[in-house]
Order: C-alpha cells, then structure tokens, then sequence
C-alpha cells in the first residue's frame, strides 16, 4: 500500500514538474495560466489582431484578457462580468503605459465615470467617450469593502452567547458555594 502511494506521488511531482519546467525554464504562457488557475481569459478572434489587456480591482472577473483589437472599454468591463458592489464607479482609470511601437511617448491616465453610460439622462448626451483599448492597457475599476452590519451578526452573537453563557457558570458556581 505504501509503495503504491509513494509511485502515485513520484508519477504526480514528475508531471507537475513537466508542464512547468522546459530545459529549466519557466513556461508562463496563456496555456500554462490556465493549467495554474490564473485568471486568463482568452477571448480572441481568429479572424483579427488579437491584444493583451489586463482589468484589475472591483470586477466579477480580474485578470489579463486576450481580446480582439477594437475592443472597447465597456466590452471589456462585460466581459469581466461588470462591477461588484463594492466598487466606485466614479473613478475608473485606464492606465496606457509608453510604447514606442504604439507611438505613444509617455504614460497616459484616462479617468472614466462608469455612471455616465448607465444612469438617467447622461445616457442620451453626446460626447461620452467609450474608449477602445490598445496593446498593454490597464484598466482599474477601484473600490472599498463597505461595512454591512449583517455581515458581522454572526460572530457578534458568538461572543455574545459566550459571554452569557461564561456569566451563567460564574452564578451558578457563586450560588452553589
């Protein structure tokens, strides 16, 4: 039994060990995220030109996306799966990093309200800018855990109930001596 659980971990480690290591190196590639967990996301078109974008913070689904060149902002953030609860929707950022090859010669920071495109009459103005992403993009959608008590009744009854419990004892022992 033991020499069979010994072969079976041995078989185990030489296969983990193959997938990752090539003549000693690292593979980290959209295959090999998807075999660790990372959150890849592969929504290219064979059809077109096919860029990296990474969406990171407050989103169902953060990670790096592989999406077809024109994508817009508001694709991106549906196919992330659209904000949580906990985030602010007023200040959102794409972060475009220099890239020579792209022709843009220094960082660029664009701030979105993801309120504009959804909410009352800003739907209909004109002017709101959806922009498509480039090669590279990072897109922040920030935000802070908010503080729901129900969150916290459970363990606030825990130690409640401890404390009662523990007072119960003591007058029980005071009585009984």
């Amino acid at each position: 039994m033991k020499l069979k659980f010994l072969i079976f971990v041995v078989l185990l480690c030489s296969v983990v060990h193959g997938a990752f290591a090539q003549d000693g190196k690292e593979k980290i590639g959209p295959e090999e995220l998807k075999i660790t967990g990372a959150n890849y996301y592969n929504y290219a078109d064979k059809e077109r030109v096919n860029i990296e974008v990474n969406l990171w913070g407050y989103v169902k689904n953060p990670g790096k996306y592989l999406i077809p060149k024109g994508t817009t902002f508001l694709d991106l953030v549906t196919l992330g799966g659209g904000p949580v609860q906990d985030s602010n929707l007023e200040d959102i950022r794409i972060i475009r990093p220099k890239n020579d090859t792209l022709r843009i010669t220094s960082d660029q920071i664009i701030n979105l309200n993801y309120n504009d495109y959804l909410w009352g009459e800003k739907v209909s103005q004109t002017g709101k800018s959806n922009p498509v992403l480039m090669s590279g993009d990072i897109v922040l959608v920030p935000g802070s855990p908010r503080y729901f008590f129900r969150d916290n009744l459970s363990f606030i009854l825990s130690i409640s109930s401890v404390l009662i419990s523990l007072g119960i004892l003591v007058l029980t022992i005071t009585r009984n001596n």
